[in-house]
């Protein structure tokens, strides 16, 4: 390719919002040449290439992309390689890729337009040693999403950092066969999300001063739902941070101080966390229905039911003291008085009694709690929350454990 092709070339491809490399510096801001370097290395890779970031901060002014498969892009550490997208005018991702066999390591993206690194409809997606994070702490206006598997299969997350994310920090969605493990997110929205995800484990991850720390959602409406996720040996502490996601997005309505959420998904369990401090509840179960998800409508195959849930063997200690939102403060003053808190678990009491036999569900359906004297206390959201109760003794019950997740093709060796 002639230089003046490959110069015309990489002009429309910057103009499409591609990126940006910066080389060996100390820190000094490149010259303009260096992101057209990076771009032309993506824009060239071959199956089997390991592209190598050096060490430094480099500034990006648009979004980078990739769609070749089999490429690694590997810096010298997630304080060494900085990405910096202070300046973006152009794209709104920092990195998007649409291929296979992809991996990210050891490097960091910051203050990006949009997502922090995208990866659509990939399959054995590794991400490790990633730090994605907006510098002026939680804004409104900082992107959505740090990191964002969306429609993949094979994924692994691990040894990650997020900070600031105005959605989620770590997020899978629409994807298959997934660990998320070893991370931390802080400051986010939403510190950890599987959404419409069947088979997931998330452990060993540190999720504190969010508004949630971790969130296993379904929702209506979109290509696949999701099931089978294991949520343990986690760190989901003191996530009270006030709700900064954009108002109509689906975590624009978690309270501030929630641990771990539950939300329509099915075959969830919650074991071996330490989940402290969180404000409105160390554990919130609930249906579509006690969300604004369900103005929009539902396909008719959509169960908009948590079922299958099962919780044991966590350390649950110091929540619930001082709920987000008025229902939720009179609530905890009118059942356990201006020094109480709300129990560890939060449910909002909707069942689908199209599914009950003899008038209850059946063992595998029902939201069973075995954890050392935490009590559940049913909010009664089908009817107004005229009528909240604790139903300690209702659930408590066991469900068959699930097993653990296992990734194909070497990911994670």
């Amino acid at each position: 390719m002639s230089r003046a092709i490959r110069t015309t070339l990489l002009s429309i491809l910057a103009l499409a919002a591609c990126g940006k490399k910066e080389a060996p510096a100390t820190g000094a801001t490149p010259p303009a040449s260096y992101q057209d370097e990076l771009m032309t290395m993506l824009l060239d890779a071959k199956p089997g290439d390991v592209i190598e970031l050096p060490e430094g901060k480099f500034s990006f002014d648009r979004s980078l992309s990739l769609a070749v498969d089999g490429v690694t892009l590997r810096g010298k550490g997630l304080d060494k390689t900085v990405l910096s997208f202070k300046d973006q005018v152009a794209g709104a991702e920092g990195l998007i890729v649409t291929a296979n066999d992809f991996t990210a390591e050891d490097f960091a993206i910051e203050d990006t337009k949009g997502d922090g690194l995208k990866v659509n409809e990939g399959k054995n997606i590794v991400i490790r040693r990633v730090r994605v994070e907006w510098t002026g702490g939680p804004k409104t206006e900082n992107g959505a999403y740090g990191l964002y598997p969306v429609q993949s299969e094979n994924v692994l997350l691990e040894g990650n950092v997020v900070i600031g994310a105005s959605d989620a920090g770590l997020y899978v969605g629409q994807s298959k066969n997934v660990i998320v493990r070893n991370n931390r997110a802080e400051k986010n929205v939403a510190g950890i999300e599987i959404e419409n995800t069947f088979d997931a484990d998330v452990y060993d991850n540190v999720a504190t001063g969010n508004t949630g720390g971790i969130l296993v959602f379904n929702m209506p409406n979109l290509k696949q739902p999701g099931a089978r996720t294991r949520v343990f040996h986690n760190e989901v502490v003191d996530n009270n941070t006030k709700n900064f996601g954009a108002p109509g997005t689906a975590v624009a309505g978690i309270p501030a101080g929630s641990g771990v959420v539950v939300n329509a998904n099915d075959q969830v369990e919650i074991f071996d966390n330490d989940i402290k401090g969180n404000k409105t509840a160390n554990i919130i179960i609930a249906s579509v229905f006690s969300t604004d998800l369900s103005k929009d409508g539902m396909s008719a195959d959509f169960d908009p039911y948590p079922e299958g849930v099962y919780i044991y063997g966590n350390r649950l200690a110091d929540g619930g003291k001082n709920p987000d939102g008025l229902e939720l403060q009179a609530l905890k003053l009118a059942m356990f008085g201006p020094t109480g808190a709300l129990p560890d678990v939060l449910w909002d009491g909707y069942v689908d009694d199209k599914k009950k036999i003899d008038g209850a569900l059946p063992g595998p359906l029902r939201i069973c709690v075995k954890n050392d004297g935490a009590e559940i206390l049913n909010y009664d959201g089908p009817n107004g929350n005229k009528a909240p109760r604790l139903v300690t003794a209702d659930h408590d019950c066991e469900i068959e454990k699930l097993p653990a997740v296992a990734l194909a093709n070497g990911v994670g060796g």
